[in-house]
């Protein structure tokens, strides 16, 4: 689900931005202390320190909570909020079951911004959703990205409108309603609902069909006995309907939900979106769980990326695994000298990607730096009988990420990005374990083999190369 022909060489025309050197950011961390905030505000320097020293201890002593969360709210400017509970949600199935039931339930507001949103079965019943409680006096403000869901037509969006809902449109595509810095390039790929201000969603899963069944090889979408069975490895032509889509999405309770719902309201003023009325954006927090998490998002023209700098510090700081699901892989070549040095230092370091896509030239881009990786000691999986779409990473079993972005140029640069860093082992073990069932649902590309691969893919993947800044 990428940008279309014609957007992309539109972008062309503009000028190129660039990605920062992580390098200063890394050593941002030297000698400080993060800030922790509970249910109650910010800890005290004494009561941060006792709570660092327990993560440390449970991490073996390791010191690797400290040197990533330094980092990481230097660059995001947001602190680690403690007392979060955050629950994985495998596949389209989960997510919208929860989604739902917490829409179903709110009493005072529900905020939600997506990049997709169509006008299937899915997309209706959640249209269908967000108007009943509209006329059950919830205010409902929707946010949706003009080109990602411009397929869907605007009668879908003006039964909306009419039935109360406060909608945005994120950067029209239409140049007779741009607004102030305007570029058709900048797009919303943010994934995110908020229920009341107490409980948030995002991840991967946008609103579409494609996701309403799971990834595993019976629950496949109108698929009849034995149907895609015979899927060839990286064959990069399958239609996305043909399989079940492998999402992932993460609900959060707790003071983390606070960062969301400050992240929509801010996305929407800058978007100059119609004021809102008054509600209880920000209630009192109860303490939901252990895990701390930490919201960290970036968008077009930020001057150092967030996403991208938090990634490349966690992964330059990783000591035993650095464990990648993603769907679009098309990396800049700091990223690829941080898989490589990492795998140089004895770090174990595999990548699950996709063995098909709904995009040939982000799949085939990705693919052409498969060599150079595995010559480094990058182990390399691609994910057979499902459409993958999942954006997580798992680093020491201890530090992970959920969200939006994939390992792109365009999720750095050009998109508005949101993904939630959850730390913890128990957190990772649950994503640890995602990871095993993606892995036995994958094959591993070989050198050997990979070495002997076609002519035919070797061209492809050339002329993808050429055009990933853009992709």
């Amino acid at each position: 689900m990428r940008l279309a022909l014609p957007l992309i060489l539109s972008a062309l025309l503009a000028a190129c931005a660039t990605l920062p050197d992580v390098h200063p950011w890394s050593r941002t961390g030297t000698g400080k202390s993060p800030t922790l905030v509970g249910v109650r505000g910010p800890l005290t320097p004494e009561r941060s320190a006792a709570v660092l020293a327990r993560m440390q201890a449970k991490g073996g002593g390791s010191d690797v909570f400290v040197r990533h969360m330094v980092v990481e709210e230097e660059v995001s400017g947001r602190p680690l909020t403690l007392g979060n509970r955050a629950t994985v949600l495998m596949d389209g199935p989960a997510s919208y079951q929860a989604m739902f039931d917490a829409i179903e339930g709110a009493r005072d507001h529900i905020n939600v911004e997506f990049y997709i949103i169509e006008d299937d079965e899915v997309g209706r019943r959640f249209s269908d959703a967000l108007l009943r409680k509209r006329a059950e006096g919830v205010a409902v403000n929707l946010m949706y990205d003009s080109v990602g869901s411009g397929q869907a037509p605007a009668a879908f969006f003006q039964k909306l409108r009419d039935g109360g809902v406060t909608v945005l449109e994120y950067n029209p595509v239409n140049p007779l309603r741009a607004r102030k810095g305007w570029s058709v390039n900048n797009r919303n790929h943010r994934k995110l609902v908020v229920v009341d201000g107490q409980v948030a969603f995002t991840g991967g899963i946008n609103i579409s069909d494609v996701y309403s069944s799971g990834s595993s090889p019976g629950s496949r979408r109108g698929s009849g006995p034995g149907s895609g069975g015979g899927l060839s490895r990286g064959s990069g032509s399958r239609q996305p309907k043909d399989v079940g889509w492998r999402d992932t999405n993460v609900r959060i309770e707790g003071p983390a939900v606070d960062q969301l719902q400050k992240l929509f309201l801010e996305t929407w003023q800058k978007q100059g979106g119609p004021v809102l009325e008054e509600r209880n954006w920000f209630p009192a927090m109860k303490r939901q769980g252990d895990h701390p998490v930490r919201i960290v998002a970036s968008g077009p023209g930020d001057e150092g990326p967030a996403i991208y700098v938090a990634l490349l510090n966690a992964i330059a700081n990783a000591q035993r695994s650095v464990h990648i699901t993603m769907a679009y892989f098309v990396p800049d070549p700091q990223t690829i000298d941080a898989l490589k040095s990492a795998a140089a230092r004895g770090v174990d370091v595999t990548l699950v990607l996709p063995s098909y896509t709904d995009f040939w030239a982000v799949f085939h881009a990705g693919r052409s730096h498969y060599a150079d990786l595995l010559e480094s000691g990058v182990t390399v999986y691609e994910r057979q009988q499902a459409l993958l779409h999942a954006k997580t990473i798992v680093i020491d079993g201890v530090w992970s990420t959920v969200g939006s972005s994939n390992l792109d140029w365009r999720s750095f640069l050009h998109n508005e990005e949101l993904n939630a860093v959850i730390l913890g082992w128990d957190f990772g073990k649950q994503m640890e374990a995602m990871f095993q069932a993606d892995l036995k649902g994958s094959v591993r590309i070989a050198p050997e083999s990979w070495s002997r691969r076609p002519l035919e893919v070797r061209m492809k993947e050339l002329a993808a190369r050429v055009w990933e800044y853009w992709l």
